[in-house]
């Protein structure tokens, strides 16, 4: 009975290590380990740490995208939504074009993984912004984020960002103290406030002023009370005395303020040389249409971007719209010297039905950069894709903007960033500084209304 048994037990064990070498393999599972330590609201976040375990990657590499999809900036965020789409679709399919990742389908660092959007509205709310951004990566498990456009949505977002450890691509807010919060996983395609205030805004001035002699020695500054309104105004405030000019106005004004009459009677009593404008659409055409009631304009007028390039303020304002200035990433007139625009342009036509302007032209050049550092890392890593976005080095001639991106890595910068300046001309947008660079000339001083 006892040899029995024995014999039983041989057979049994030698079945089930037959049993076990037949079965499929268990797949290789990734272990991540996430500490989240609570941060202090406006305080350097704490870092967390993910230690995860190589694992296969997936066909399918998901983004999240902010912006501001419904509200008073829907058109804005639109825009950006569609820069991004049609970023996604030339590096998912296969276009000759000489973008990364244009030619061939996906990313080919991936098996050919295809990106997917995870688009989220977060109305132009800083909370909803913070809440959309943590839905994101914790219930979308985006591996990255992009957006937002509003300064106010991109200092929540990103803050949850870096609490979470994951890379945040912001190709269009522009306040400047997004930059010195020390954080390491918020990087920046576009320029800052403090950059093209400088380098564009008090240039040009400069230059204008040398070539054309027209005496420019008094500022006004108008200012909506957003957190890029607010940057801006600090470093126009700043830069004015070193460039040699005095602001005699300087109005900061609620954002879609119902009237404005009262600050264009203000500022039209001081009457500046320039005025230099942040808006964003509604205020815009509002004031714009002030101007015009009241008889007045400046020497110079610099608009900040902003609502001004929405093509619903030159919709609104028609031809009183024209002999404005204003920063930009991108204008169709420079399919001259770079003929890729041309191309992009009229692929983004084909599918929205309408031109690239410069909102979409930045969102669009986030998108490339964030999916040339996905694609290089080969990994969708957090640690992995932030070490790639780091040794970006993407020269001008290879995107849509007159400027190539190479990050700071103490401010996630992009030292590169430099806007050029363009004139609202017969209803255009047209490239009129840097001199040099530019296809079409400067029409400077403003004609006044009866002028027109």
């Amino acid at each position: 009975m006892k040899g029995k048994l024995s014999t039983i037990v041989v057979v049994t064990v030698v079945l089930s290590l037959l049993v076990a070498a037949c079965a499929p393999p268990t797949p290789e599972k990734v272990v991540e380990t996430v500490v989240v330590t609570k941060v202090v609201e406006k305080e350097k976040p704490v870092e967390v740490v993910v230690t995860p375990t190589p694992g296969p990657e997936p066909e399918v590499v998901k983004i999240g995208a902010l912006y501001p999809l419904s509200g008073a900036g829907a058109a804005t965020g639109i825009s950006c939504r569609d820069g991004v789409a049609l970023a996604v679709e030339i590096i998912n399919g296969d276009y000759d074009f000489d973008l990364p990742l244009a030619r061939g389908k996906g990313l080919p660092n991936l098996g050919n993984a295809q990106i997917e959007l995870s688009f989220a509205d977060h109305a132009a709310d800083p909370n909803i912004g913070k809440e959309e951004a943590e839905r994101l990566i914790t219930r979308e498990n985006v591996v990255a984020l992009i957006g937002p456009y509003y300064s106010s949505v991109a200092d929540t977002a990103s803050t949850v960002a870096e609490r979470y450890g994951i890379p945040f691509v912001c190709p269009d807010a522009i306040a400047y103290s997004l930059g010195e919060r020390g954080y390491k996983w918020f990087f920046r395609t576009c320029a800052s406030n403090k950059v093209y205030v400088e380098k564009a805004y008090m240039e040009m001035l400069k230059d204008i002023n040398e070539k054309y002699g027209l005496g420019l020695k008094t500022l006004g500054l108008l200012n909506e009370e957003t957190l890029a309104g607010k940057m801006e105004r600090d470093m126009e405030l700043a830069l004015a005395p070193e460039y040699g000019y005095e602001v005699v106005v300087d109005i900061t004004y609620p954002e879609k303020a119902p009237d404005v009459s009262a600050e264009v009677a203000k500022i039209k009593a001081a009457n500046p040389d320039v005025l230099i404008q942040l808006s964003y659409v509604s205020d815009a055409i509002l004031f714009h249409k002030q101007y015009r009631e009241q008889d007045w304009l400046p020497k110079v007028f610099i608009v900040s971007d902003a609502g001004h390039s929405d093509p619903a303020f030159l919709e609104a304002v028609g031809a009183d719209g024209n002999f404005l200035l204003s920063r930009v990433a991108w204008a169709a007139d420079l399919a001259k010297v770079k003929p890729m625009i041309a191309q992009v342009n009229e692929l983004f036509k084909s599918r929205f039905g309408r031109e690239f302007d410069e909102r979409n032209a930045r969102s669009f050049t986030g998108m490339i950069v964030l999916a040339d550092a996905i694609n290089r890392a080969g990994s969708t890593q957090p640690e992995a894709i932030r070490k790639a976005l780091l040794e970006t080095d993407i020269p001008e001639k290879q995107l849509i903007t007159p400027w190539g991106v190479k990050f700071d890595p103490a401010t996630g910068e992009n030292i590169l960033a430099i806007d050029v300046m363009a004139e609202t001309l017969d209803g255009k947008w047209v490239t009129v500084w840097p001199f040099e660079l530019a296809p079409a000339k400067i029409v400077v001083p403003v004609p006044s209304w009866e002028e027109r």
